[in-house]
């Protein structure tokens, strides 16, 4: 008793019941992002109109493709969880088999209470950038925690699976195309920002003559300013090269007494002048 691990402090008959839960609390968590999403999209559809439109729009629908994926792997792993129970509890009840895997059953409750927050954070995340007042920096992060929140749940479902089960296959299946739509949201928020950025740099309509003329001006000085930057990277550049060679060289060459020697003349035959090109 005193070895058993104790991060989870309930008895044996709620252990069971907490698992479920948790199942059904991270289906109702992807539910409801769902219902956010779609009405981020009609909100985005009143309240904005060109390319923020288009880029809102592209990333939402990204969102809720990922939110569906998700959707299908909770219900997944629920039947492969059930499955599981089914076939390795034997005469033991439910909640005995799953205190007698408590270890396991903590990890797929962990797994479980990931992915759903995974989806919380993303919604949240996604209804900050259609109002821009957050970052697109954070849907990129999320959707990479959503992934690893994902393989998580695999790897703990997996461990007690039979490998010819067919539940399983459809988990890592659903894991595949969760991974997928995750890439679609980073592809998507990427383009949407490079998108945002330059409408907004280049948009110059609305200035006055006089503010375009100062624009102009500080336009050139940046682009001197970065040109003399340029140049001396490339001094810079010059000499790490030089420097480089040098210790590269003096390494091949370098005796054991520390002392330099002349590099080896090339052997005969080994650097011939390359034979001249003919003319075509």
């Amino acid at each position: 008793q005193e070895l058993r691990p104790k991060s989870l402090d309930i008895k044996q008959e709620e252990l069971g019941d907490m698992v479920e839960k948790e199942m059904a609390s991270t289906s109702e968590a992807i539910e409801d992002a769902v219902r956010r999403i779609e009405e981020m999209m009609s909100q985005a559809r009143n309240e904005s109109s060109g390319v923020k439109l288009e880029v809102n729009e592209r990333i939402l629908n990204s969102c809720t493709d990922l939110m569906k994926a998700i959707r299908l792997l909770v219900t997944t792993s629920t039947n492969l969880q059930k499955e599981i129970v089914e076939s390795g509890r034997g005469a033991a009840t439910t909640q005995e088999f799953y205190a007698k895997n408590s270890r396991w059953t903590e990890g797929l409750i962990s797994a479980s209470k990931a992915v759903g927050w995974g989806a919380t954070q993303l919604v949240e995340s996604a209804d900050r950038v259609v109002l821009h007042t957050g970052k697109y920096e954070e849907l990129i992060v999320c959707s990479h925690e959503i992934a690893a929140s994902t393989a998580q749940l695999v790897a703990a479902s997996k461990v007690k699976a039979e490998k010819s089960s067919r539940n399983l296959a459809r988990l890592q299946e659903c894991s595949r195309n969760v991974n997928e739509m995750a890439a679609n949201v980073v592809a998507s928020t990427k383009s949407g920002q490079e998108q945002i950025e330059e409408k907004d740099t280049m948009d110059f309509s609305g200035m006055s003559l006089i503010k375009l003329k100062k624009e102009e001006m500080e336009t050139q000085v940046k682009v001197l300013e970065l040109e003399k930057r340029l140049e001396g990277e490339r001094v810079r550049l010059g000499e790490l090269r030089k420097q480089h060679y040098g210790l590269a060289g003096g390494c091949e060459d370098a005796p054991e007494d520390g002392e330099a020697r002349p590099a080896p003349a090339p052997r005969r035959g080994i650097l011939k002048k390359p034979p001249i090109a003919q003319k075509p």
